[in-house]
């Protein structure tokens, strides 16, 4: 997979299309669990605003999902109005459907326990905290610039 890989700078040459402005998430993983990465950028008027992507040793996909839009909100002003987009169905779900639910009946699920609980109450705090944030799905590896870009911060991990 690793000779796969773009970098950055290659999806902005290779990728137009898609939004021009967001926030966009990503997280991997080689082999679940395994090492993996989370990636974002920030993107106003097709500049970049703020990137940033970090990495653990042993993790899973959803777990770097969660850390790539927790990373992304944390940077974001309190009163920023804009759209966050994740390729993650499960996260945008997560936080736009059920985890009002599982907040008021004390952090549990119906048909049992939340995966990752820490990360999605952090997420879904910071969520709450930026009332004027969308977060929103977008369709992975369909050639959306931003995306492409965040997926391949998050894939980085996999160059060091």
């Amino acid at each position: 997979m690793a000779g796969d890989l773009l970098t950055p700078d290659e999806v902005l040459a290779r990728y137009t299309a898609g939004p021009k402005e967001g926030v966009f998430t990503d997280g991997s993983c080689e082999g679940n669990p395994g090492p993996g990465g989370w990636g974002f950028v920030w993107v106003e008027n097709g500049e970049i605003v703020a990137e940033r992507s970090g990495v653990d040793s042993q993790t899973t996909n959803n777990r770097m999902e969660l850390q790539g839009l927790i990373e992304a909100f944390k940077v974001l002003p309190e009163d920023a109005e804009v759209t966050v987009h994740s390729d993650s169905q499960l996260c945008v779900k997560t936080v736009n459907e059920w985890a009002a639910g599982w907040e008021r009946r004390g952090w549990k699920r119906k048909t049992g326990p939340i995966a990752n609980l820490e990360l999605v109450q952090e997420l879904y705090a910071l969520a709450k905290a930026h009332a004027k944030v969308k977060l929103q799905w977008i369709k992975a590896h369909d050639g959306s610039r931003w995306n492409e870009y965040a997926d391949a911060l998050a894939s980085s991990f996999e160059e060091r």
